[in-house]
């Protein structure tokens, strides 16, 4: 009889289940590719039907969130602390259960990670910075004739030069391996000879070995979200200017500077407070990707990079060929966390390739002045 009962229980969960499923709105798509409508932003191709997802979802922060399969679609009016279930029926016979749910924007969780703690003194080295007499710098200024792309303009001038160079030189492609060694004159064969790009981190690389080889301090900048697992980041440069005293932001791969509401230019620490405190920023005009796709401060600013501006990783050495993969190297990186971040120890830890004989230091630090340390 309890047998038959729980027997009984389970075939009517099944069956409210199959009930539930069958209620469920249904739209149809004869392609795996799917275009999102988020309020007025039409985003192209960037969702892929997949059926063995149960349920595959799409988080938002949008009022209103649209499908477009190749045939059909279907919308809903969102509200926080509720969830929209559909289903794609995929070339009429694969259920692709679907589900938008709200969360947070990037931006209003970029606001949550304003605090840090400057007066956070555990140790972290100090930053170094590659010499131009490098014999590897050297050849680099030579053969591709860095003075000459750089001009003879002021010292602003010559690093928005090189960083429109190498944007125009070299086409920026997210899904592509990086080749090895991992340099600028090996990037940039394997490019032209490929007929290839490669992504906004070889693309900063890159970037950084030109500064370097001109005398002009630089780093690479990793830009992550909160999450510690995620398959989208974000690479850019820091890089010094003596003339303006600061740190400025420059982003290869988008061909991006940012300014204040004074035209002056703002380094990304500053574009980091400004966003969070709702102050003017000015995205320059002509930012671009692969000089086929203009980018808006609403979209560049306050949604992707407001979701990887919230942890910031660079190299502790400055230098060409600075990933080389080579046994008995030690690479080292920082990384700044808000005091909200999610993994704050451990503070330093150490991982060792045995078979190959590297080994990977990372640091951790929730100040400021630390990371964005003016270069000696």
């Amino acid at each position: 009889m309890k047998v038959n009962l729980i027997l009984g229980l389970v075939l009517l969960s099944f069956s409210n289940l199959a009930f539930s499923q069958k209620q469920l709105p249904v739209i149809k798509a004869n392609s795996i590719t799917v275009d999102i409508k988020e309020d007025n932003n039409l985003m192209k191709g960037v969702w892929r039907i997949v059926p063995e997802e149960k349920p595959d979802i799409h988080l938002t922060s949008s009022k209103e969130v649209t499908f477009y399969t190749d045939i059909d679609s279907i919308s809903f009016k969102i509200k926080p602390n509720e969830v929209y279930d559909f289903i794609i029926l995929l070339n009429g016979k694969d259920s692709a259960y679907t589900q938008i749910k709200y969360q947070p924007s990037r931006l209003d969780m970029l606001k949550e990670a304003e605090k840090y703690n400057y007066n956070d003194t555990r140790f972290i080295p100090k930053f170094t910075y590659q010499s131009l007499n490098d014999s590897n710098l050297v050849r680099i200024r030579r053969d591709f004739k860095l003075d000459s792309i750089a001009g003879e303009g002021n010292e602003v001038s010559q690093i928005l030069n090189l960083m429109h160079w190498v944007h125009t030189v070299v086409q920026h492609d997210g899904n592509t391996y990086n080749p090895e060694p991992r340099n600028t004159e090996n990037l940039i064969k394997v490019c032209r000879e490929e007929n290839r790009g490669v992504n906004c981190r070889m693309m900063a690389t890159i970037l950084n070995e030109c500064y370097l080889a001109m005398g002009i301090k630089s780093r690479f900048i990793t830009c992550m979200p909160k999450e510690t697992e995620f398959d989208d980041c974000h690479v850019i440069n820091m890089v010094y200017s003596n003339d303006l005293e600061k740190w400025i932001w420059i982003d290869p791969t988008f061909d991006a500077y940012i300014m204040n509401e004074k035209g002056e230019l703002l380094g990304i620490e500053e574009v980091r407070e400004r966003l969070i405190q709702g102050k003017p920023l000015i995205l320059n005009p002509d930012a671009n990707w692969n000089r086929k796709e203009s980018q808006t401060k609403a979209y560049y600013l306050e949604q992707y990079m407001a979701k990887n501006l919230y942890r910031l990783q660079t190299t502790l050495v400055s230098e060409y060929n600075s990933e080389r993969s080579k046994s008995g190297e030690v690479y080292t990186y920082v990384e700044l966390l808000p005091l909200d971040g999610i993994e704050q120890e451990p503070q330093k830890e150490e991982i060792e390739n045995k078979e190959k004989g590297t080994k990977w230091i990372y640091y951790k630090t929730n100040n400021p002045k630390l990371f964005w340390a003016k270069p000696e």
